[in-house]
């Protein structure tokens, strides 16, 4: 029975595989590049400037997606400003996932360090969404020597009550989780991709051809969706054992959410995170949801600017950003 489930499963996995890989969202990566970092490969987008005038940038993508997903939100708005590293973590995306330990936030932390020293890159300003801004920190923990600066936008980094989704449960059981992440999710993921997309962005617009250039029907990829279930579930104890030592952290640091994020709590994660770390600028944008890297893109550029030492008025940009949101709402 096992073998002719394990058959089955490897086979739909496959024909998934190319389904996907043969789409039109699925270009080829000819600008990506896939470096060994002690036994497993990293895979990550490298886009050099030739006169910078912004420290180089270091994207650590959410759940649920990839590289594509802050490629697509920042690439024309920071490329030739910056060294920009925008990376797969760690069995997302083409990213391999290495050893267990790389089912958490200090795992994937360590290999972007990895990652970064291959590519170059000494000290960087660590942009992150959602989940990666747990990767974030821990990356501000254990490597701070190479953190030039820190913009969360919508982090996860605390405990919250409730637990995980069911199906989250379901896909990282030991024995049935891998048949449940080959042959359930990938046709319901397909039918409601459309919506649960939408639902990210509320009560924000989901920006046109999103799924598509974002590639995000390879999260629900059967290993992805799986390892993508062991993050989170793994998420929930990592930030009872480490959201106590965030206060060490040190660099020069953002904070950027929405007050109708549904998906990630502002008051448990964001405005607790803003009291822990120094100095650290929180802003609170009214009536955004948990898409900051999208719906906040300018104030998340000119946050970028501030950590590296640049004058904006954040506040004021912030400002006018609830007034488009507030526009866009009328219309």
């Amino acid at each position: 029975m096992f073998k002719a489930s394990a058959r089955l499963l490897t086979l739909f996995s496959v024909l998934f595989s190319i389904a996907v890989s043969q789409g039109p969202a699925a270009a080829s990566p000819i600008d990506e590049e896939q470096i060994d970092v002690g036994g497993y490969r990293m895979n990550s987008l490298f886009l050099k400037a030739h006169r910078p005038d912004l420290p180089p940038i270091v994207f650590i993508h959410g759940a649920s997606t990839n590289l594509y997903d802050p490629v697509f939100s920042f690439r024309e708005k920071l490329e030739g400003r910056a060294d920009l590293l925008f990376v797969d973590r760690p069995g997302h995306g083409r990213s391999d996932r290495g050893g267990p330990g790389n089912a958490f936030p200090d795992g994937q932390a360590d290999a972007i360090a990895a990652l970064m020293k291959k590519r170059g890159i000494g000290r960087a300003i660590i942009v992150s969404h959602s989940f990666g801004g747990a990767v974030a920190a821990s990356f501000a923990l254990r490597h701070p020597e190479m953190v030039r600066g820190l913009v969360f936008l919508s982090p996860a980094v605390y405990p919250w009550p409730g637990g995980i989704a069911w199906y989250y449960d379901a896909a990282k059981a030991p024995v049935t989780g891998p048949l449940f992440s080959a042959l359930v999710v990938p046709p319901i993921g397909l039918a409601m991709i459309n919506k649960a997309t939408r639902s990210v962005f509320a009560p924000n617009p989901r920006p046109p051809d999103y799924i598509r250039q974002t590639r995000a029907l390879q999260a629900l990829g059967p290993k992805a969706f799986r390892d993508n279930a062991i993050d989170i579930a793994n998420l929930l104890e990592w930030t009872k054992a480490n959201s106590p030592l965030y206060g060490r952290i040190g660099a020069p640091t953002v904070i950027i959410t929405g007050d109708t994020d549904s998906i990630v709590s502002p008051d448990i994660h964001s405005r607790h995170l803003a009291r822990t770390i120094k100095g650290a600028r929180l802003l609170v944008v009214h009536n955004m949801g948990h898409k900051s890297d999208y719906v906040a893109r300018d104030l998340a550029v000119a946050a970028i600017e501030a950590v590296a030492g640049r004058q904006r008025n954040l506040r004021k940009m912030a400002a006018s950003l609830e007034a488009s949101i507030a526009d866009d709402h009328e219309r």
